[in-house]
């Protein structure tokens, strides 16, 4: 059974450019063996991610996730079972909100920032489908 989870956090420590490659890294070489595929936001301190798998793996991977030093303020905004994958594309892609257009986040929230704390699961995940139409995302595959 395949599902669809997303959730936000905030990073511990200041994260370098350098970090988010090695986060991104590992993600694309374990995500193919687990069956996982989705998607990294992030802005500042803030990521949110989704993930799509079979239950158990993309729930074991939640699990690490919150019990990950690194991480704080894990909320889980969205959780479904699903018939099919919208990130089928993607080990593990990567979007830099800094680097989208601030209208596209205000059109799914009160400020243009990334703020998932702030908004519903539902806008978090129709602000990733827009993502996705409007080719913001990158680094396919593996």
């Amino acid at each position: 059974m395949l599902v669809r989870l997303l959730y936000a956090s905030r990073a511990v420590e200041a994260l370098s450019p350098e970090t988010i490659d090695a986060i991104l890294a590992s993600s694309r070489r374990r995500n193919p063996g687990l069956g996982v595929t989705g998607l990294l936001c992030h802005s500042g301190d803030t990521f949110m991610q989704v993930l799509e798998g079979g239950r158990g793996a993309v729930n074991e991977l939640y699990t690490r996730i919150c019990q990950d030093l690194r991480h704080r303020d894990v909320i889980l905004l969205h959780y479904e079972e699903i018939a099919e994958r919208r990130f089928a594309g993607w080990t593990m892609g990567q979007v830099n909100l800094q680097r989208v257009n601030p209208s596209i986040l205000l059109k799914y929230s009160e400020k243009p920032v990334l703020d998932p704390y702030a908004a519903s699961g539902q806008a978090s995940m129709a602000l990733l489908q827009e993502l996705i139409a409007t080719a913001s995302i990158v680094t396919r595959g593996a």
